[in-house]
């Protein structure tokens, strides 16, 4: 068989087109929500983004957050209401090797945390559980960036898979190792090979609200942030402000004082880090260190949370009512875009 290339694409190469006409008059008329009034987002579970202290702040504007992995789980390691993360080893012993208890109509949430979700363990790991546990277990599994990957992880009936390798703003796979696919085209074409009742979770390398938006368009099912929820005042990252001196004071981000201080003009910054890192692996208490394929970075906060998600929820509504789509089902995977050259993106660059 003659493998032929083919050219790919990313968020920046396409506009969504708006419909010939649309019947909705307002945006009031739009549900930007999922049941239960969840918006099609989820916390990249990272440790300078999400984790027990801050979490319900996620969870009360409608984002799912997903919490990081931990050093060396037990096999009391899980949760009927949260979606907790494991490496593939912890994820055997905890659920394969020693099945849960299945307490009356109560779920586990696993996510299967591991960079190269290729690997063909981590495949037969997924059939094993879904067919032991079936829907008492939502279980997401991932990183992938071959549709194909996608598309035979479909038939393991798995609730989530996230696809994409080495786009987030704290990864360095694809620049250092060439190994990628723009995701663009990668939940295009996951999007066309999708079965059952599995979501496409588009995660890494978003960066504006309309990256998002097209995400969905294309048939993204839920978007996973990181870098971008990091930026928030209320996220997990280490937090402090820049003294007189120029040497940093850590705060408490969540307090009423360093939210006046945000909202008074003074500069507060976070500490972010893939969880690849070396700083991750020392904190995790490993002797042997690997090669980091992530980075460590100080972001300035920009926003608080609730501000993010009004402006993210008012974009998305807009984006719905010139596709004259009222519900999420109706829009995601649903629209019409066009590719556009190098100077048509420019003319939009302001």
């Amino acid at each position: 068989m003659i493998y032929k290339p083919k050219q790919l694409f990313d968020f920046d190469d396409i506009l969504i087109q708006p419909e010939k006409f649309t019947d909705i008059s307002s945006r009031k008329e739009i549900n930007p929500y999922y049941e239960g009034r969840k918006l099609p987002l989820m916390t990249a579970p990272m440790d300078t983004v999400v984790n027990e202290k801050n979490f319900a702040y996620f969870q009360n504007k409608g984002i799912t957050p997903i919490l990081p992995r931990t050093k060396n789980p037990d096999s009391d390691y899980v949760d009927v209401s949260l979606f907790l993360s494991y490496s593939l080893v912890d994820f055997k012993r905890i659920f394969l090797d020693k099945k849960q208890p299945i307490i009356d109509d109560h779920k586990y949430y696993a996510l299967i945390d591991i960079a190269n979700g290729h690997m063909r363990e981590m495949y037969e790991v997924t059939e094993t559980a879904k067919k032991l546990y079936g829907d008492r277990l939502v279980l997401m599994v991932g990183n992938v960036a071959n549709p194909s990957t996608f598309h035979m992880l479909c038939k393991t009936n798995v609730d989530f898979v996230r696809i994409g390798i080495g786009n987030g703003n704290g990864c360095l796979t694809t620049q250092n190792t060439g190994i990628g696919y723009p995701m663009g085209s990668l939940i295009s074409e996951c999007c066309m090979l999708q079965e059952g009742n599995t979501k496409i979770v588009a995660d890494g390398g978003f960066k504006k609200y309309s990256d998002i938006i097209k995400a969905l368009a294309l048939g993204a099912d839920y978007v996973m942030l990181g870098s971008v929820f990091n930026k928030c005042l209320e996220s997990a990252g280490e937090t402090s402000e820049k003294t007189y001196l120029g040497n940093h004071q850590v705060v408490n981000q969540y307090s009423d004082d360093t939210l006046d201080l945000f909202q008074s003009g003074i500069p507060l910054y976070k500490t972010f880090r893939g969880m690849s890192t070396k700083e991750v692996q020392k904190d995790w208490g490993k002797e042997t260190l690997t090669t980091s394929e992530g980075v460590v970075r100080t972001h300035q906060v920009e926003y608080t949370l609730d501000g993010w998600v009004e402006n993210f929820t008012d974009y998305l509504k807009s984006a719905m009512s010139y596709s004259n789509k009222k519900t999420l089902p109706e829009f995601i995977g649903k629209v019409h875009y066009n590719f556009i050259s190098q100077n048509a993106l420019n003319r939009y660059q302001k």
